[in-house]
């Protein structure tokens, strides 16, 4: 892989982690200070995205937990969370709509940071969701209408995982058309066994980090195929665009499914093969 102009991109990397069995343990292999972000899943609940978070930060990470509206059922509840996370020191904060079929108190993103307007609370950074292939249940216009509206209140854009950079690119030239400005880290998997990746997502259910995959079949073939998955074309493909200004890509935000060792051991086999 050729990582000329792409130093931006591995440089603001985001570790994506899982709250499952062993996941404290798995987090550990990522190098001190490292940026983790703890997701928040139906099947697990927001209580294990907290504790984990603050087992991490308590180790020196830099760790953004999911604050998934859906998964929040009260104010009382969210309030809560936000008290905990304070006290981990924790400072920034990624607020997902979430797939709980049955929300409280906030149906969506922008309901809870609307929540989190009526508190005191740490985060002096908070990220919202950018769909480049689209979301499976929502159309494409309320997307915009949503993202427009969560703009004034958000620190930047981290899209959901995305195999295309065609629809990368398409997607976020008309959001800087549509006067989207927000920074954004684009959303990548890491270096990771393909079959894994399968059963991880149908136990768990991981939300449309895998159900964009029902309407992509080009994103499905690569996924099957025997082996280990690696993003170095991708990066390739992204270079140019994060070395554009108007695009203003700060980062990656990659999805490890927990399989951290194989995506660090790929990240410093593509940094010594720098020029």
């Amino acid at each position: 892989m050729n990582i000329s102009g792409s130093d931006v991109l591995l440089d603001g990397a985001v570790f994506e982690i899982i709250p499952m069995k062993n996941a404290f343990e798995k987090a550990l292999d990522l190098p001190p200070g490292a940026i983790v972000s703890v997701t928040a899943s139906p099947a697990k609940g927001m209580e294990a995205t907290v504790e984990l978070s603050e087992q991490l930060a308590d180790r020196g990470y830099r760790v953004i937990p999911h604050l998934s509206a859906r998964l929040t059922k009260t104010q009382a509840e969210l309030e809560d969370n936000v008290r905990r996370l304070a006290g981990a020191g924790i400072t920034r904060a990624f607020v997902v709509g979430g797939d709980a079929e049955d929300p409280g108190d906030f149906f969506d993103a922008m309901a809870l940071i609307t929540g989190l307007g009526r508190i005191e609370h740490p985060f002096t950074e908070i990220g919202v969701t950018g769909y480049p292939e689209g979301h499976p249940f929502i159309d494409d216009d309320l997307l915009v209408r949503a993202l427009r509206e969560k703009q004034p209140h958000a620190s930047y854009i981290a899209t959901q995982m995305c195999f295309d950079t065609d629809k990368i690119r398409d997607w976020l030239t008309r959001r800087r058309a549509e006067g989207i400005g927000l920074p954004v880290i684009v959303g990548i998997p890491g270096a990771i066994d393909t079959m894994k990746l399968m059963t991880i997502g149908a136990r768990i259910g991981v939300g449309t980090s895998l159900k964009f995959l029902a309407k992509n079949r080009r994103s499905v073939a690569k996924l099957i195929k025997p082996g280990h998955y690696t993003p170095d074309e991708l990066i390739d493909d992204l270079a140019p665009m994060a070395e554009d200004p108007k695009m203003s890509i700060v980062g990656l935000h990659i999805f490890t499914f927990n399989q951290v060792e194989g995506t660090l051991e790929w990240l410093e086999e593509a940094r010594r093969a720098a020029p």
